[in-house]
């Protein structure tokens, strides 16, 4: 695709309607969802007013690629992986003689990964990521590696919440070279690891987005390298607990999605388990407190009954003696 039909295939106007040329369905543009480096997606309404995804690809071998992963994904029984296929067709633009290839998927909607993680609260941030960690494992098993794996590439569904991916546009046969990738998640870009398909590739993404959680805007690299990321990862509070599973992920030592996600349940497991044991000791000296200060207020109304008795019993004495003193 030359640059100009390019331009014109990112910039297409709400209303556009695109009519595929083999099945003759007829999709109204909505607006753009996003452009990538291998296509660009817009949120478009069919025939029925279903809104959907429509990506046209700059490439008949993307569009091969990305729907043959989509398909094997719809094989997978019981799992959702990632967005539903529902057409692959071509359209021919007016006044352009290039046909152009496009696919459509499901509209996943939802709140992307960092906005749900900021308004629900960090703690949400194991449990999307221990549920990210086991469909890749459905994808690695598969031989697949996603490549491009980063928040803008992930919704989170609500009832029940649940990871979606969105754009399959970078996954990537194992062994093969990565095709697509964008630096702050890429471990090339900071030096730990070749830019090769393999499940350790996306294991390091998954923990440069565990960092993207606690710095939304991200950061620069400087030194790079471990000794860095390192320092963000101390440099955070709320990272402490998994440091160790943050240093396994980015530096390749992990073998499996799987195992990743086992080592995090573990942690989060134990946190919480931390955190009612100190709840309990907690409630535990608050109750042991309220003993003590009961005991403490039963002594004081002890102690004022005993004077009151002896000044009653001094009071009764002596009228008794005023008494036999007139007899």
């Amino acid at each position: 695709m030359n640059k100009i039909l390019k331009n014109q295939v990112c910039k297409l106007a709400p209303g556009t309607l695109i009519s595929g040329k083999w099945h003759h369905h007829t999709y109204r543009i909505v607006r753009l969802l996003g452009i990538g480096a291998t296509g660009v997606v817009y949120l478009v309404e069919n025939h029925t007013g279903l809104h959907v995804a429509l990506k046209i690809s700059f490439t008949n071998a993307s569009v091969t690629s990305e729907v043959n992963v989509l398909k094997h994904f719809s094989k997978v029984h019981g799992k959702v992986l990632g967005p539903s296929l529902i057409d692959v067709d071509d359209w021919k633009m007016t006044y352009q003689s290039e046909v152009l290839s496009f696919y459509v998927m499901e509209y996943v909607k939802g709140d992307s990964f960092l906005s749900f993680v900021s308004s629900r609260g960090i703690e949400w941030m194991p449990v999307l990521t221990m549920q990210l960690l086991k469909s890749l494992g459905e994808l690695h098993q598969s031989g697949w590696t996603f490549g491009d794996l980063k928040p803008d590439n992930l919704v989170v569904t609500p009832n029940p919440v649940q990871v979606r991916w969105l754009d399959v546009g970078g996954t990537t046969l194992h062994g093969r070279s990565i095709k697509e990738f964008t630096d702050f998640y890429d471990r090339g870009y900071w030096g730990l690891g070749t830019r090769q398909a393999h499940a350790s590739y996306d294991l390091f993404a998954v923990g440069m987005i565990m960092l993207n959680t606690v710095y939304p805007k991200r950061f620069k690299k400087t030194e790079g390298g471990i000794a860095q990321l390192k320092k963000m990862i101390g440099a955070k509070a709320e990272l402490k607990p998994y440091e160790k599973v943050l240093y396994k992920a980015l530096t390749g030592k992990y073998a499996s999605a799987e195992e990743m996600r086992q080592d995090l349940l573990y942690i989060t497991t134990h946190q919480d388990k931390k955190d009612s044991s100190y709840r309990v000791n907690i409630q535990s000296s608050k109750a042991s407190s309220k003993t003590r200060q009961t005991k403490h207020k039963k002594k004081k109304r002890s102690r004022f009954l005993e004077t009151v008795t002896l000044f009653v019993s001094v009071t009764l004495i002596y009228l008794l003696y005023l008494w036999i003193q007139v007899l």
